[in-house]
């Protein structure tokens, strides 16, 4: 059986490449342990890659859309879209809450205010489908530098601007409020702008600082 797993494996890692270059990203490297070759704290990877752990080798990942978290050690992994497949490997398997729904704001709301962005409590009809982050200080993947504004859209005059650039930057790409020691309230909802983009969200009224997985955090623009 040991040996009909590791061909499934193999076969998988020579005909997965083309097919995840064409593929978005399955999950995000949250901690990596160990000499593992090719992966990286913060790296998205595709669905199809194969990670070597090797004996001593460990790794947290975060699935994106599943909310799915692997801690997995030793052996080998195979990335899926929703859960990882392993051989010789000790995995733990939980379901966190995660934002799995980016909800990016369309040009013509891009345009309004932030204020504007949501319905208020008294007005009729749907409200509109914002994400949620289970932490009180996000994650953004703002995928380079500029000036990212978060701005309250349920109360008026509480914006925070911040220049982002290398030096504040995880891999060149994430901001984490967190790291830069400041906070969100739990139960507001925001609105946040890095150039043309702009994204809706809400941080959950049971948000916590301290240890919460990055895939509870992370708002991707």
């Amino acid at each position: 059986m040991r040996t009909l797993i590791v061909a499934a494996i193999g076969c998988v890692a020579l005909a997965s490449p083309a097919a995840a270059q064409l593929s978005a990203p399955a999950a995000i490297v949250e901690e990596v342990k160990g000499d593992v070759p090719g992966i990286e704290f913060m790296d998205y990877v595709l669905p199809g890659k194969v990670i070597k752990l090797g004996a001593n080798g460990a790794i947290v990942l975060n699935y994106l859309q599943s909310c799915i978290r692997e801690t997995i050690t030793g052996g080998v992994v195979v990335v899926g879209t929703d859960q990882s497949k392993v051989s010789l490997a000790d995995i733990q398997t939980a379901k966190v809450d995660c934002a799995a729904s980016k909800a990016q704001l369309s040009e013509s709301e891009a345009s309004q205010s932030a204020a504007t962005a949501f319905r208020s409590i008294n007005q009729t009809g749907p409200a509109p489908k914002i994400a949620s982050v289970y932490g009180v200080s996000p994650v953004f993947d703002v995928a380079g530098s500029g000036k990212l504004i978060i701005e309250r859209s349920d109360v008026a005059g509480d914006r925070r601007e911040v220049t982002v650039d290398k030096k504040t930057l995880i891999k060149g790409r994430f901001y984490d409020m967190a790291k830069a020691g400041t906070a969100l309230m739990p139960g507001a909802s925001y609105a946040a702008t890095f150039g043309a983009r702009k994204i809706a969200f809400r941080v959950d009224p049971a948000a916590r600082p301290g240890d919460v997985p990055v895939v509870s955090r992370l708002l991707r623009f």
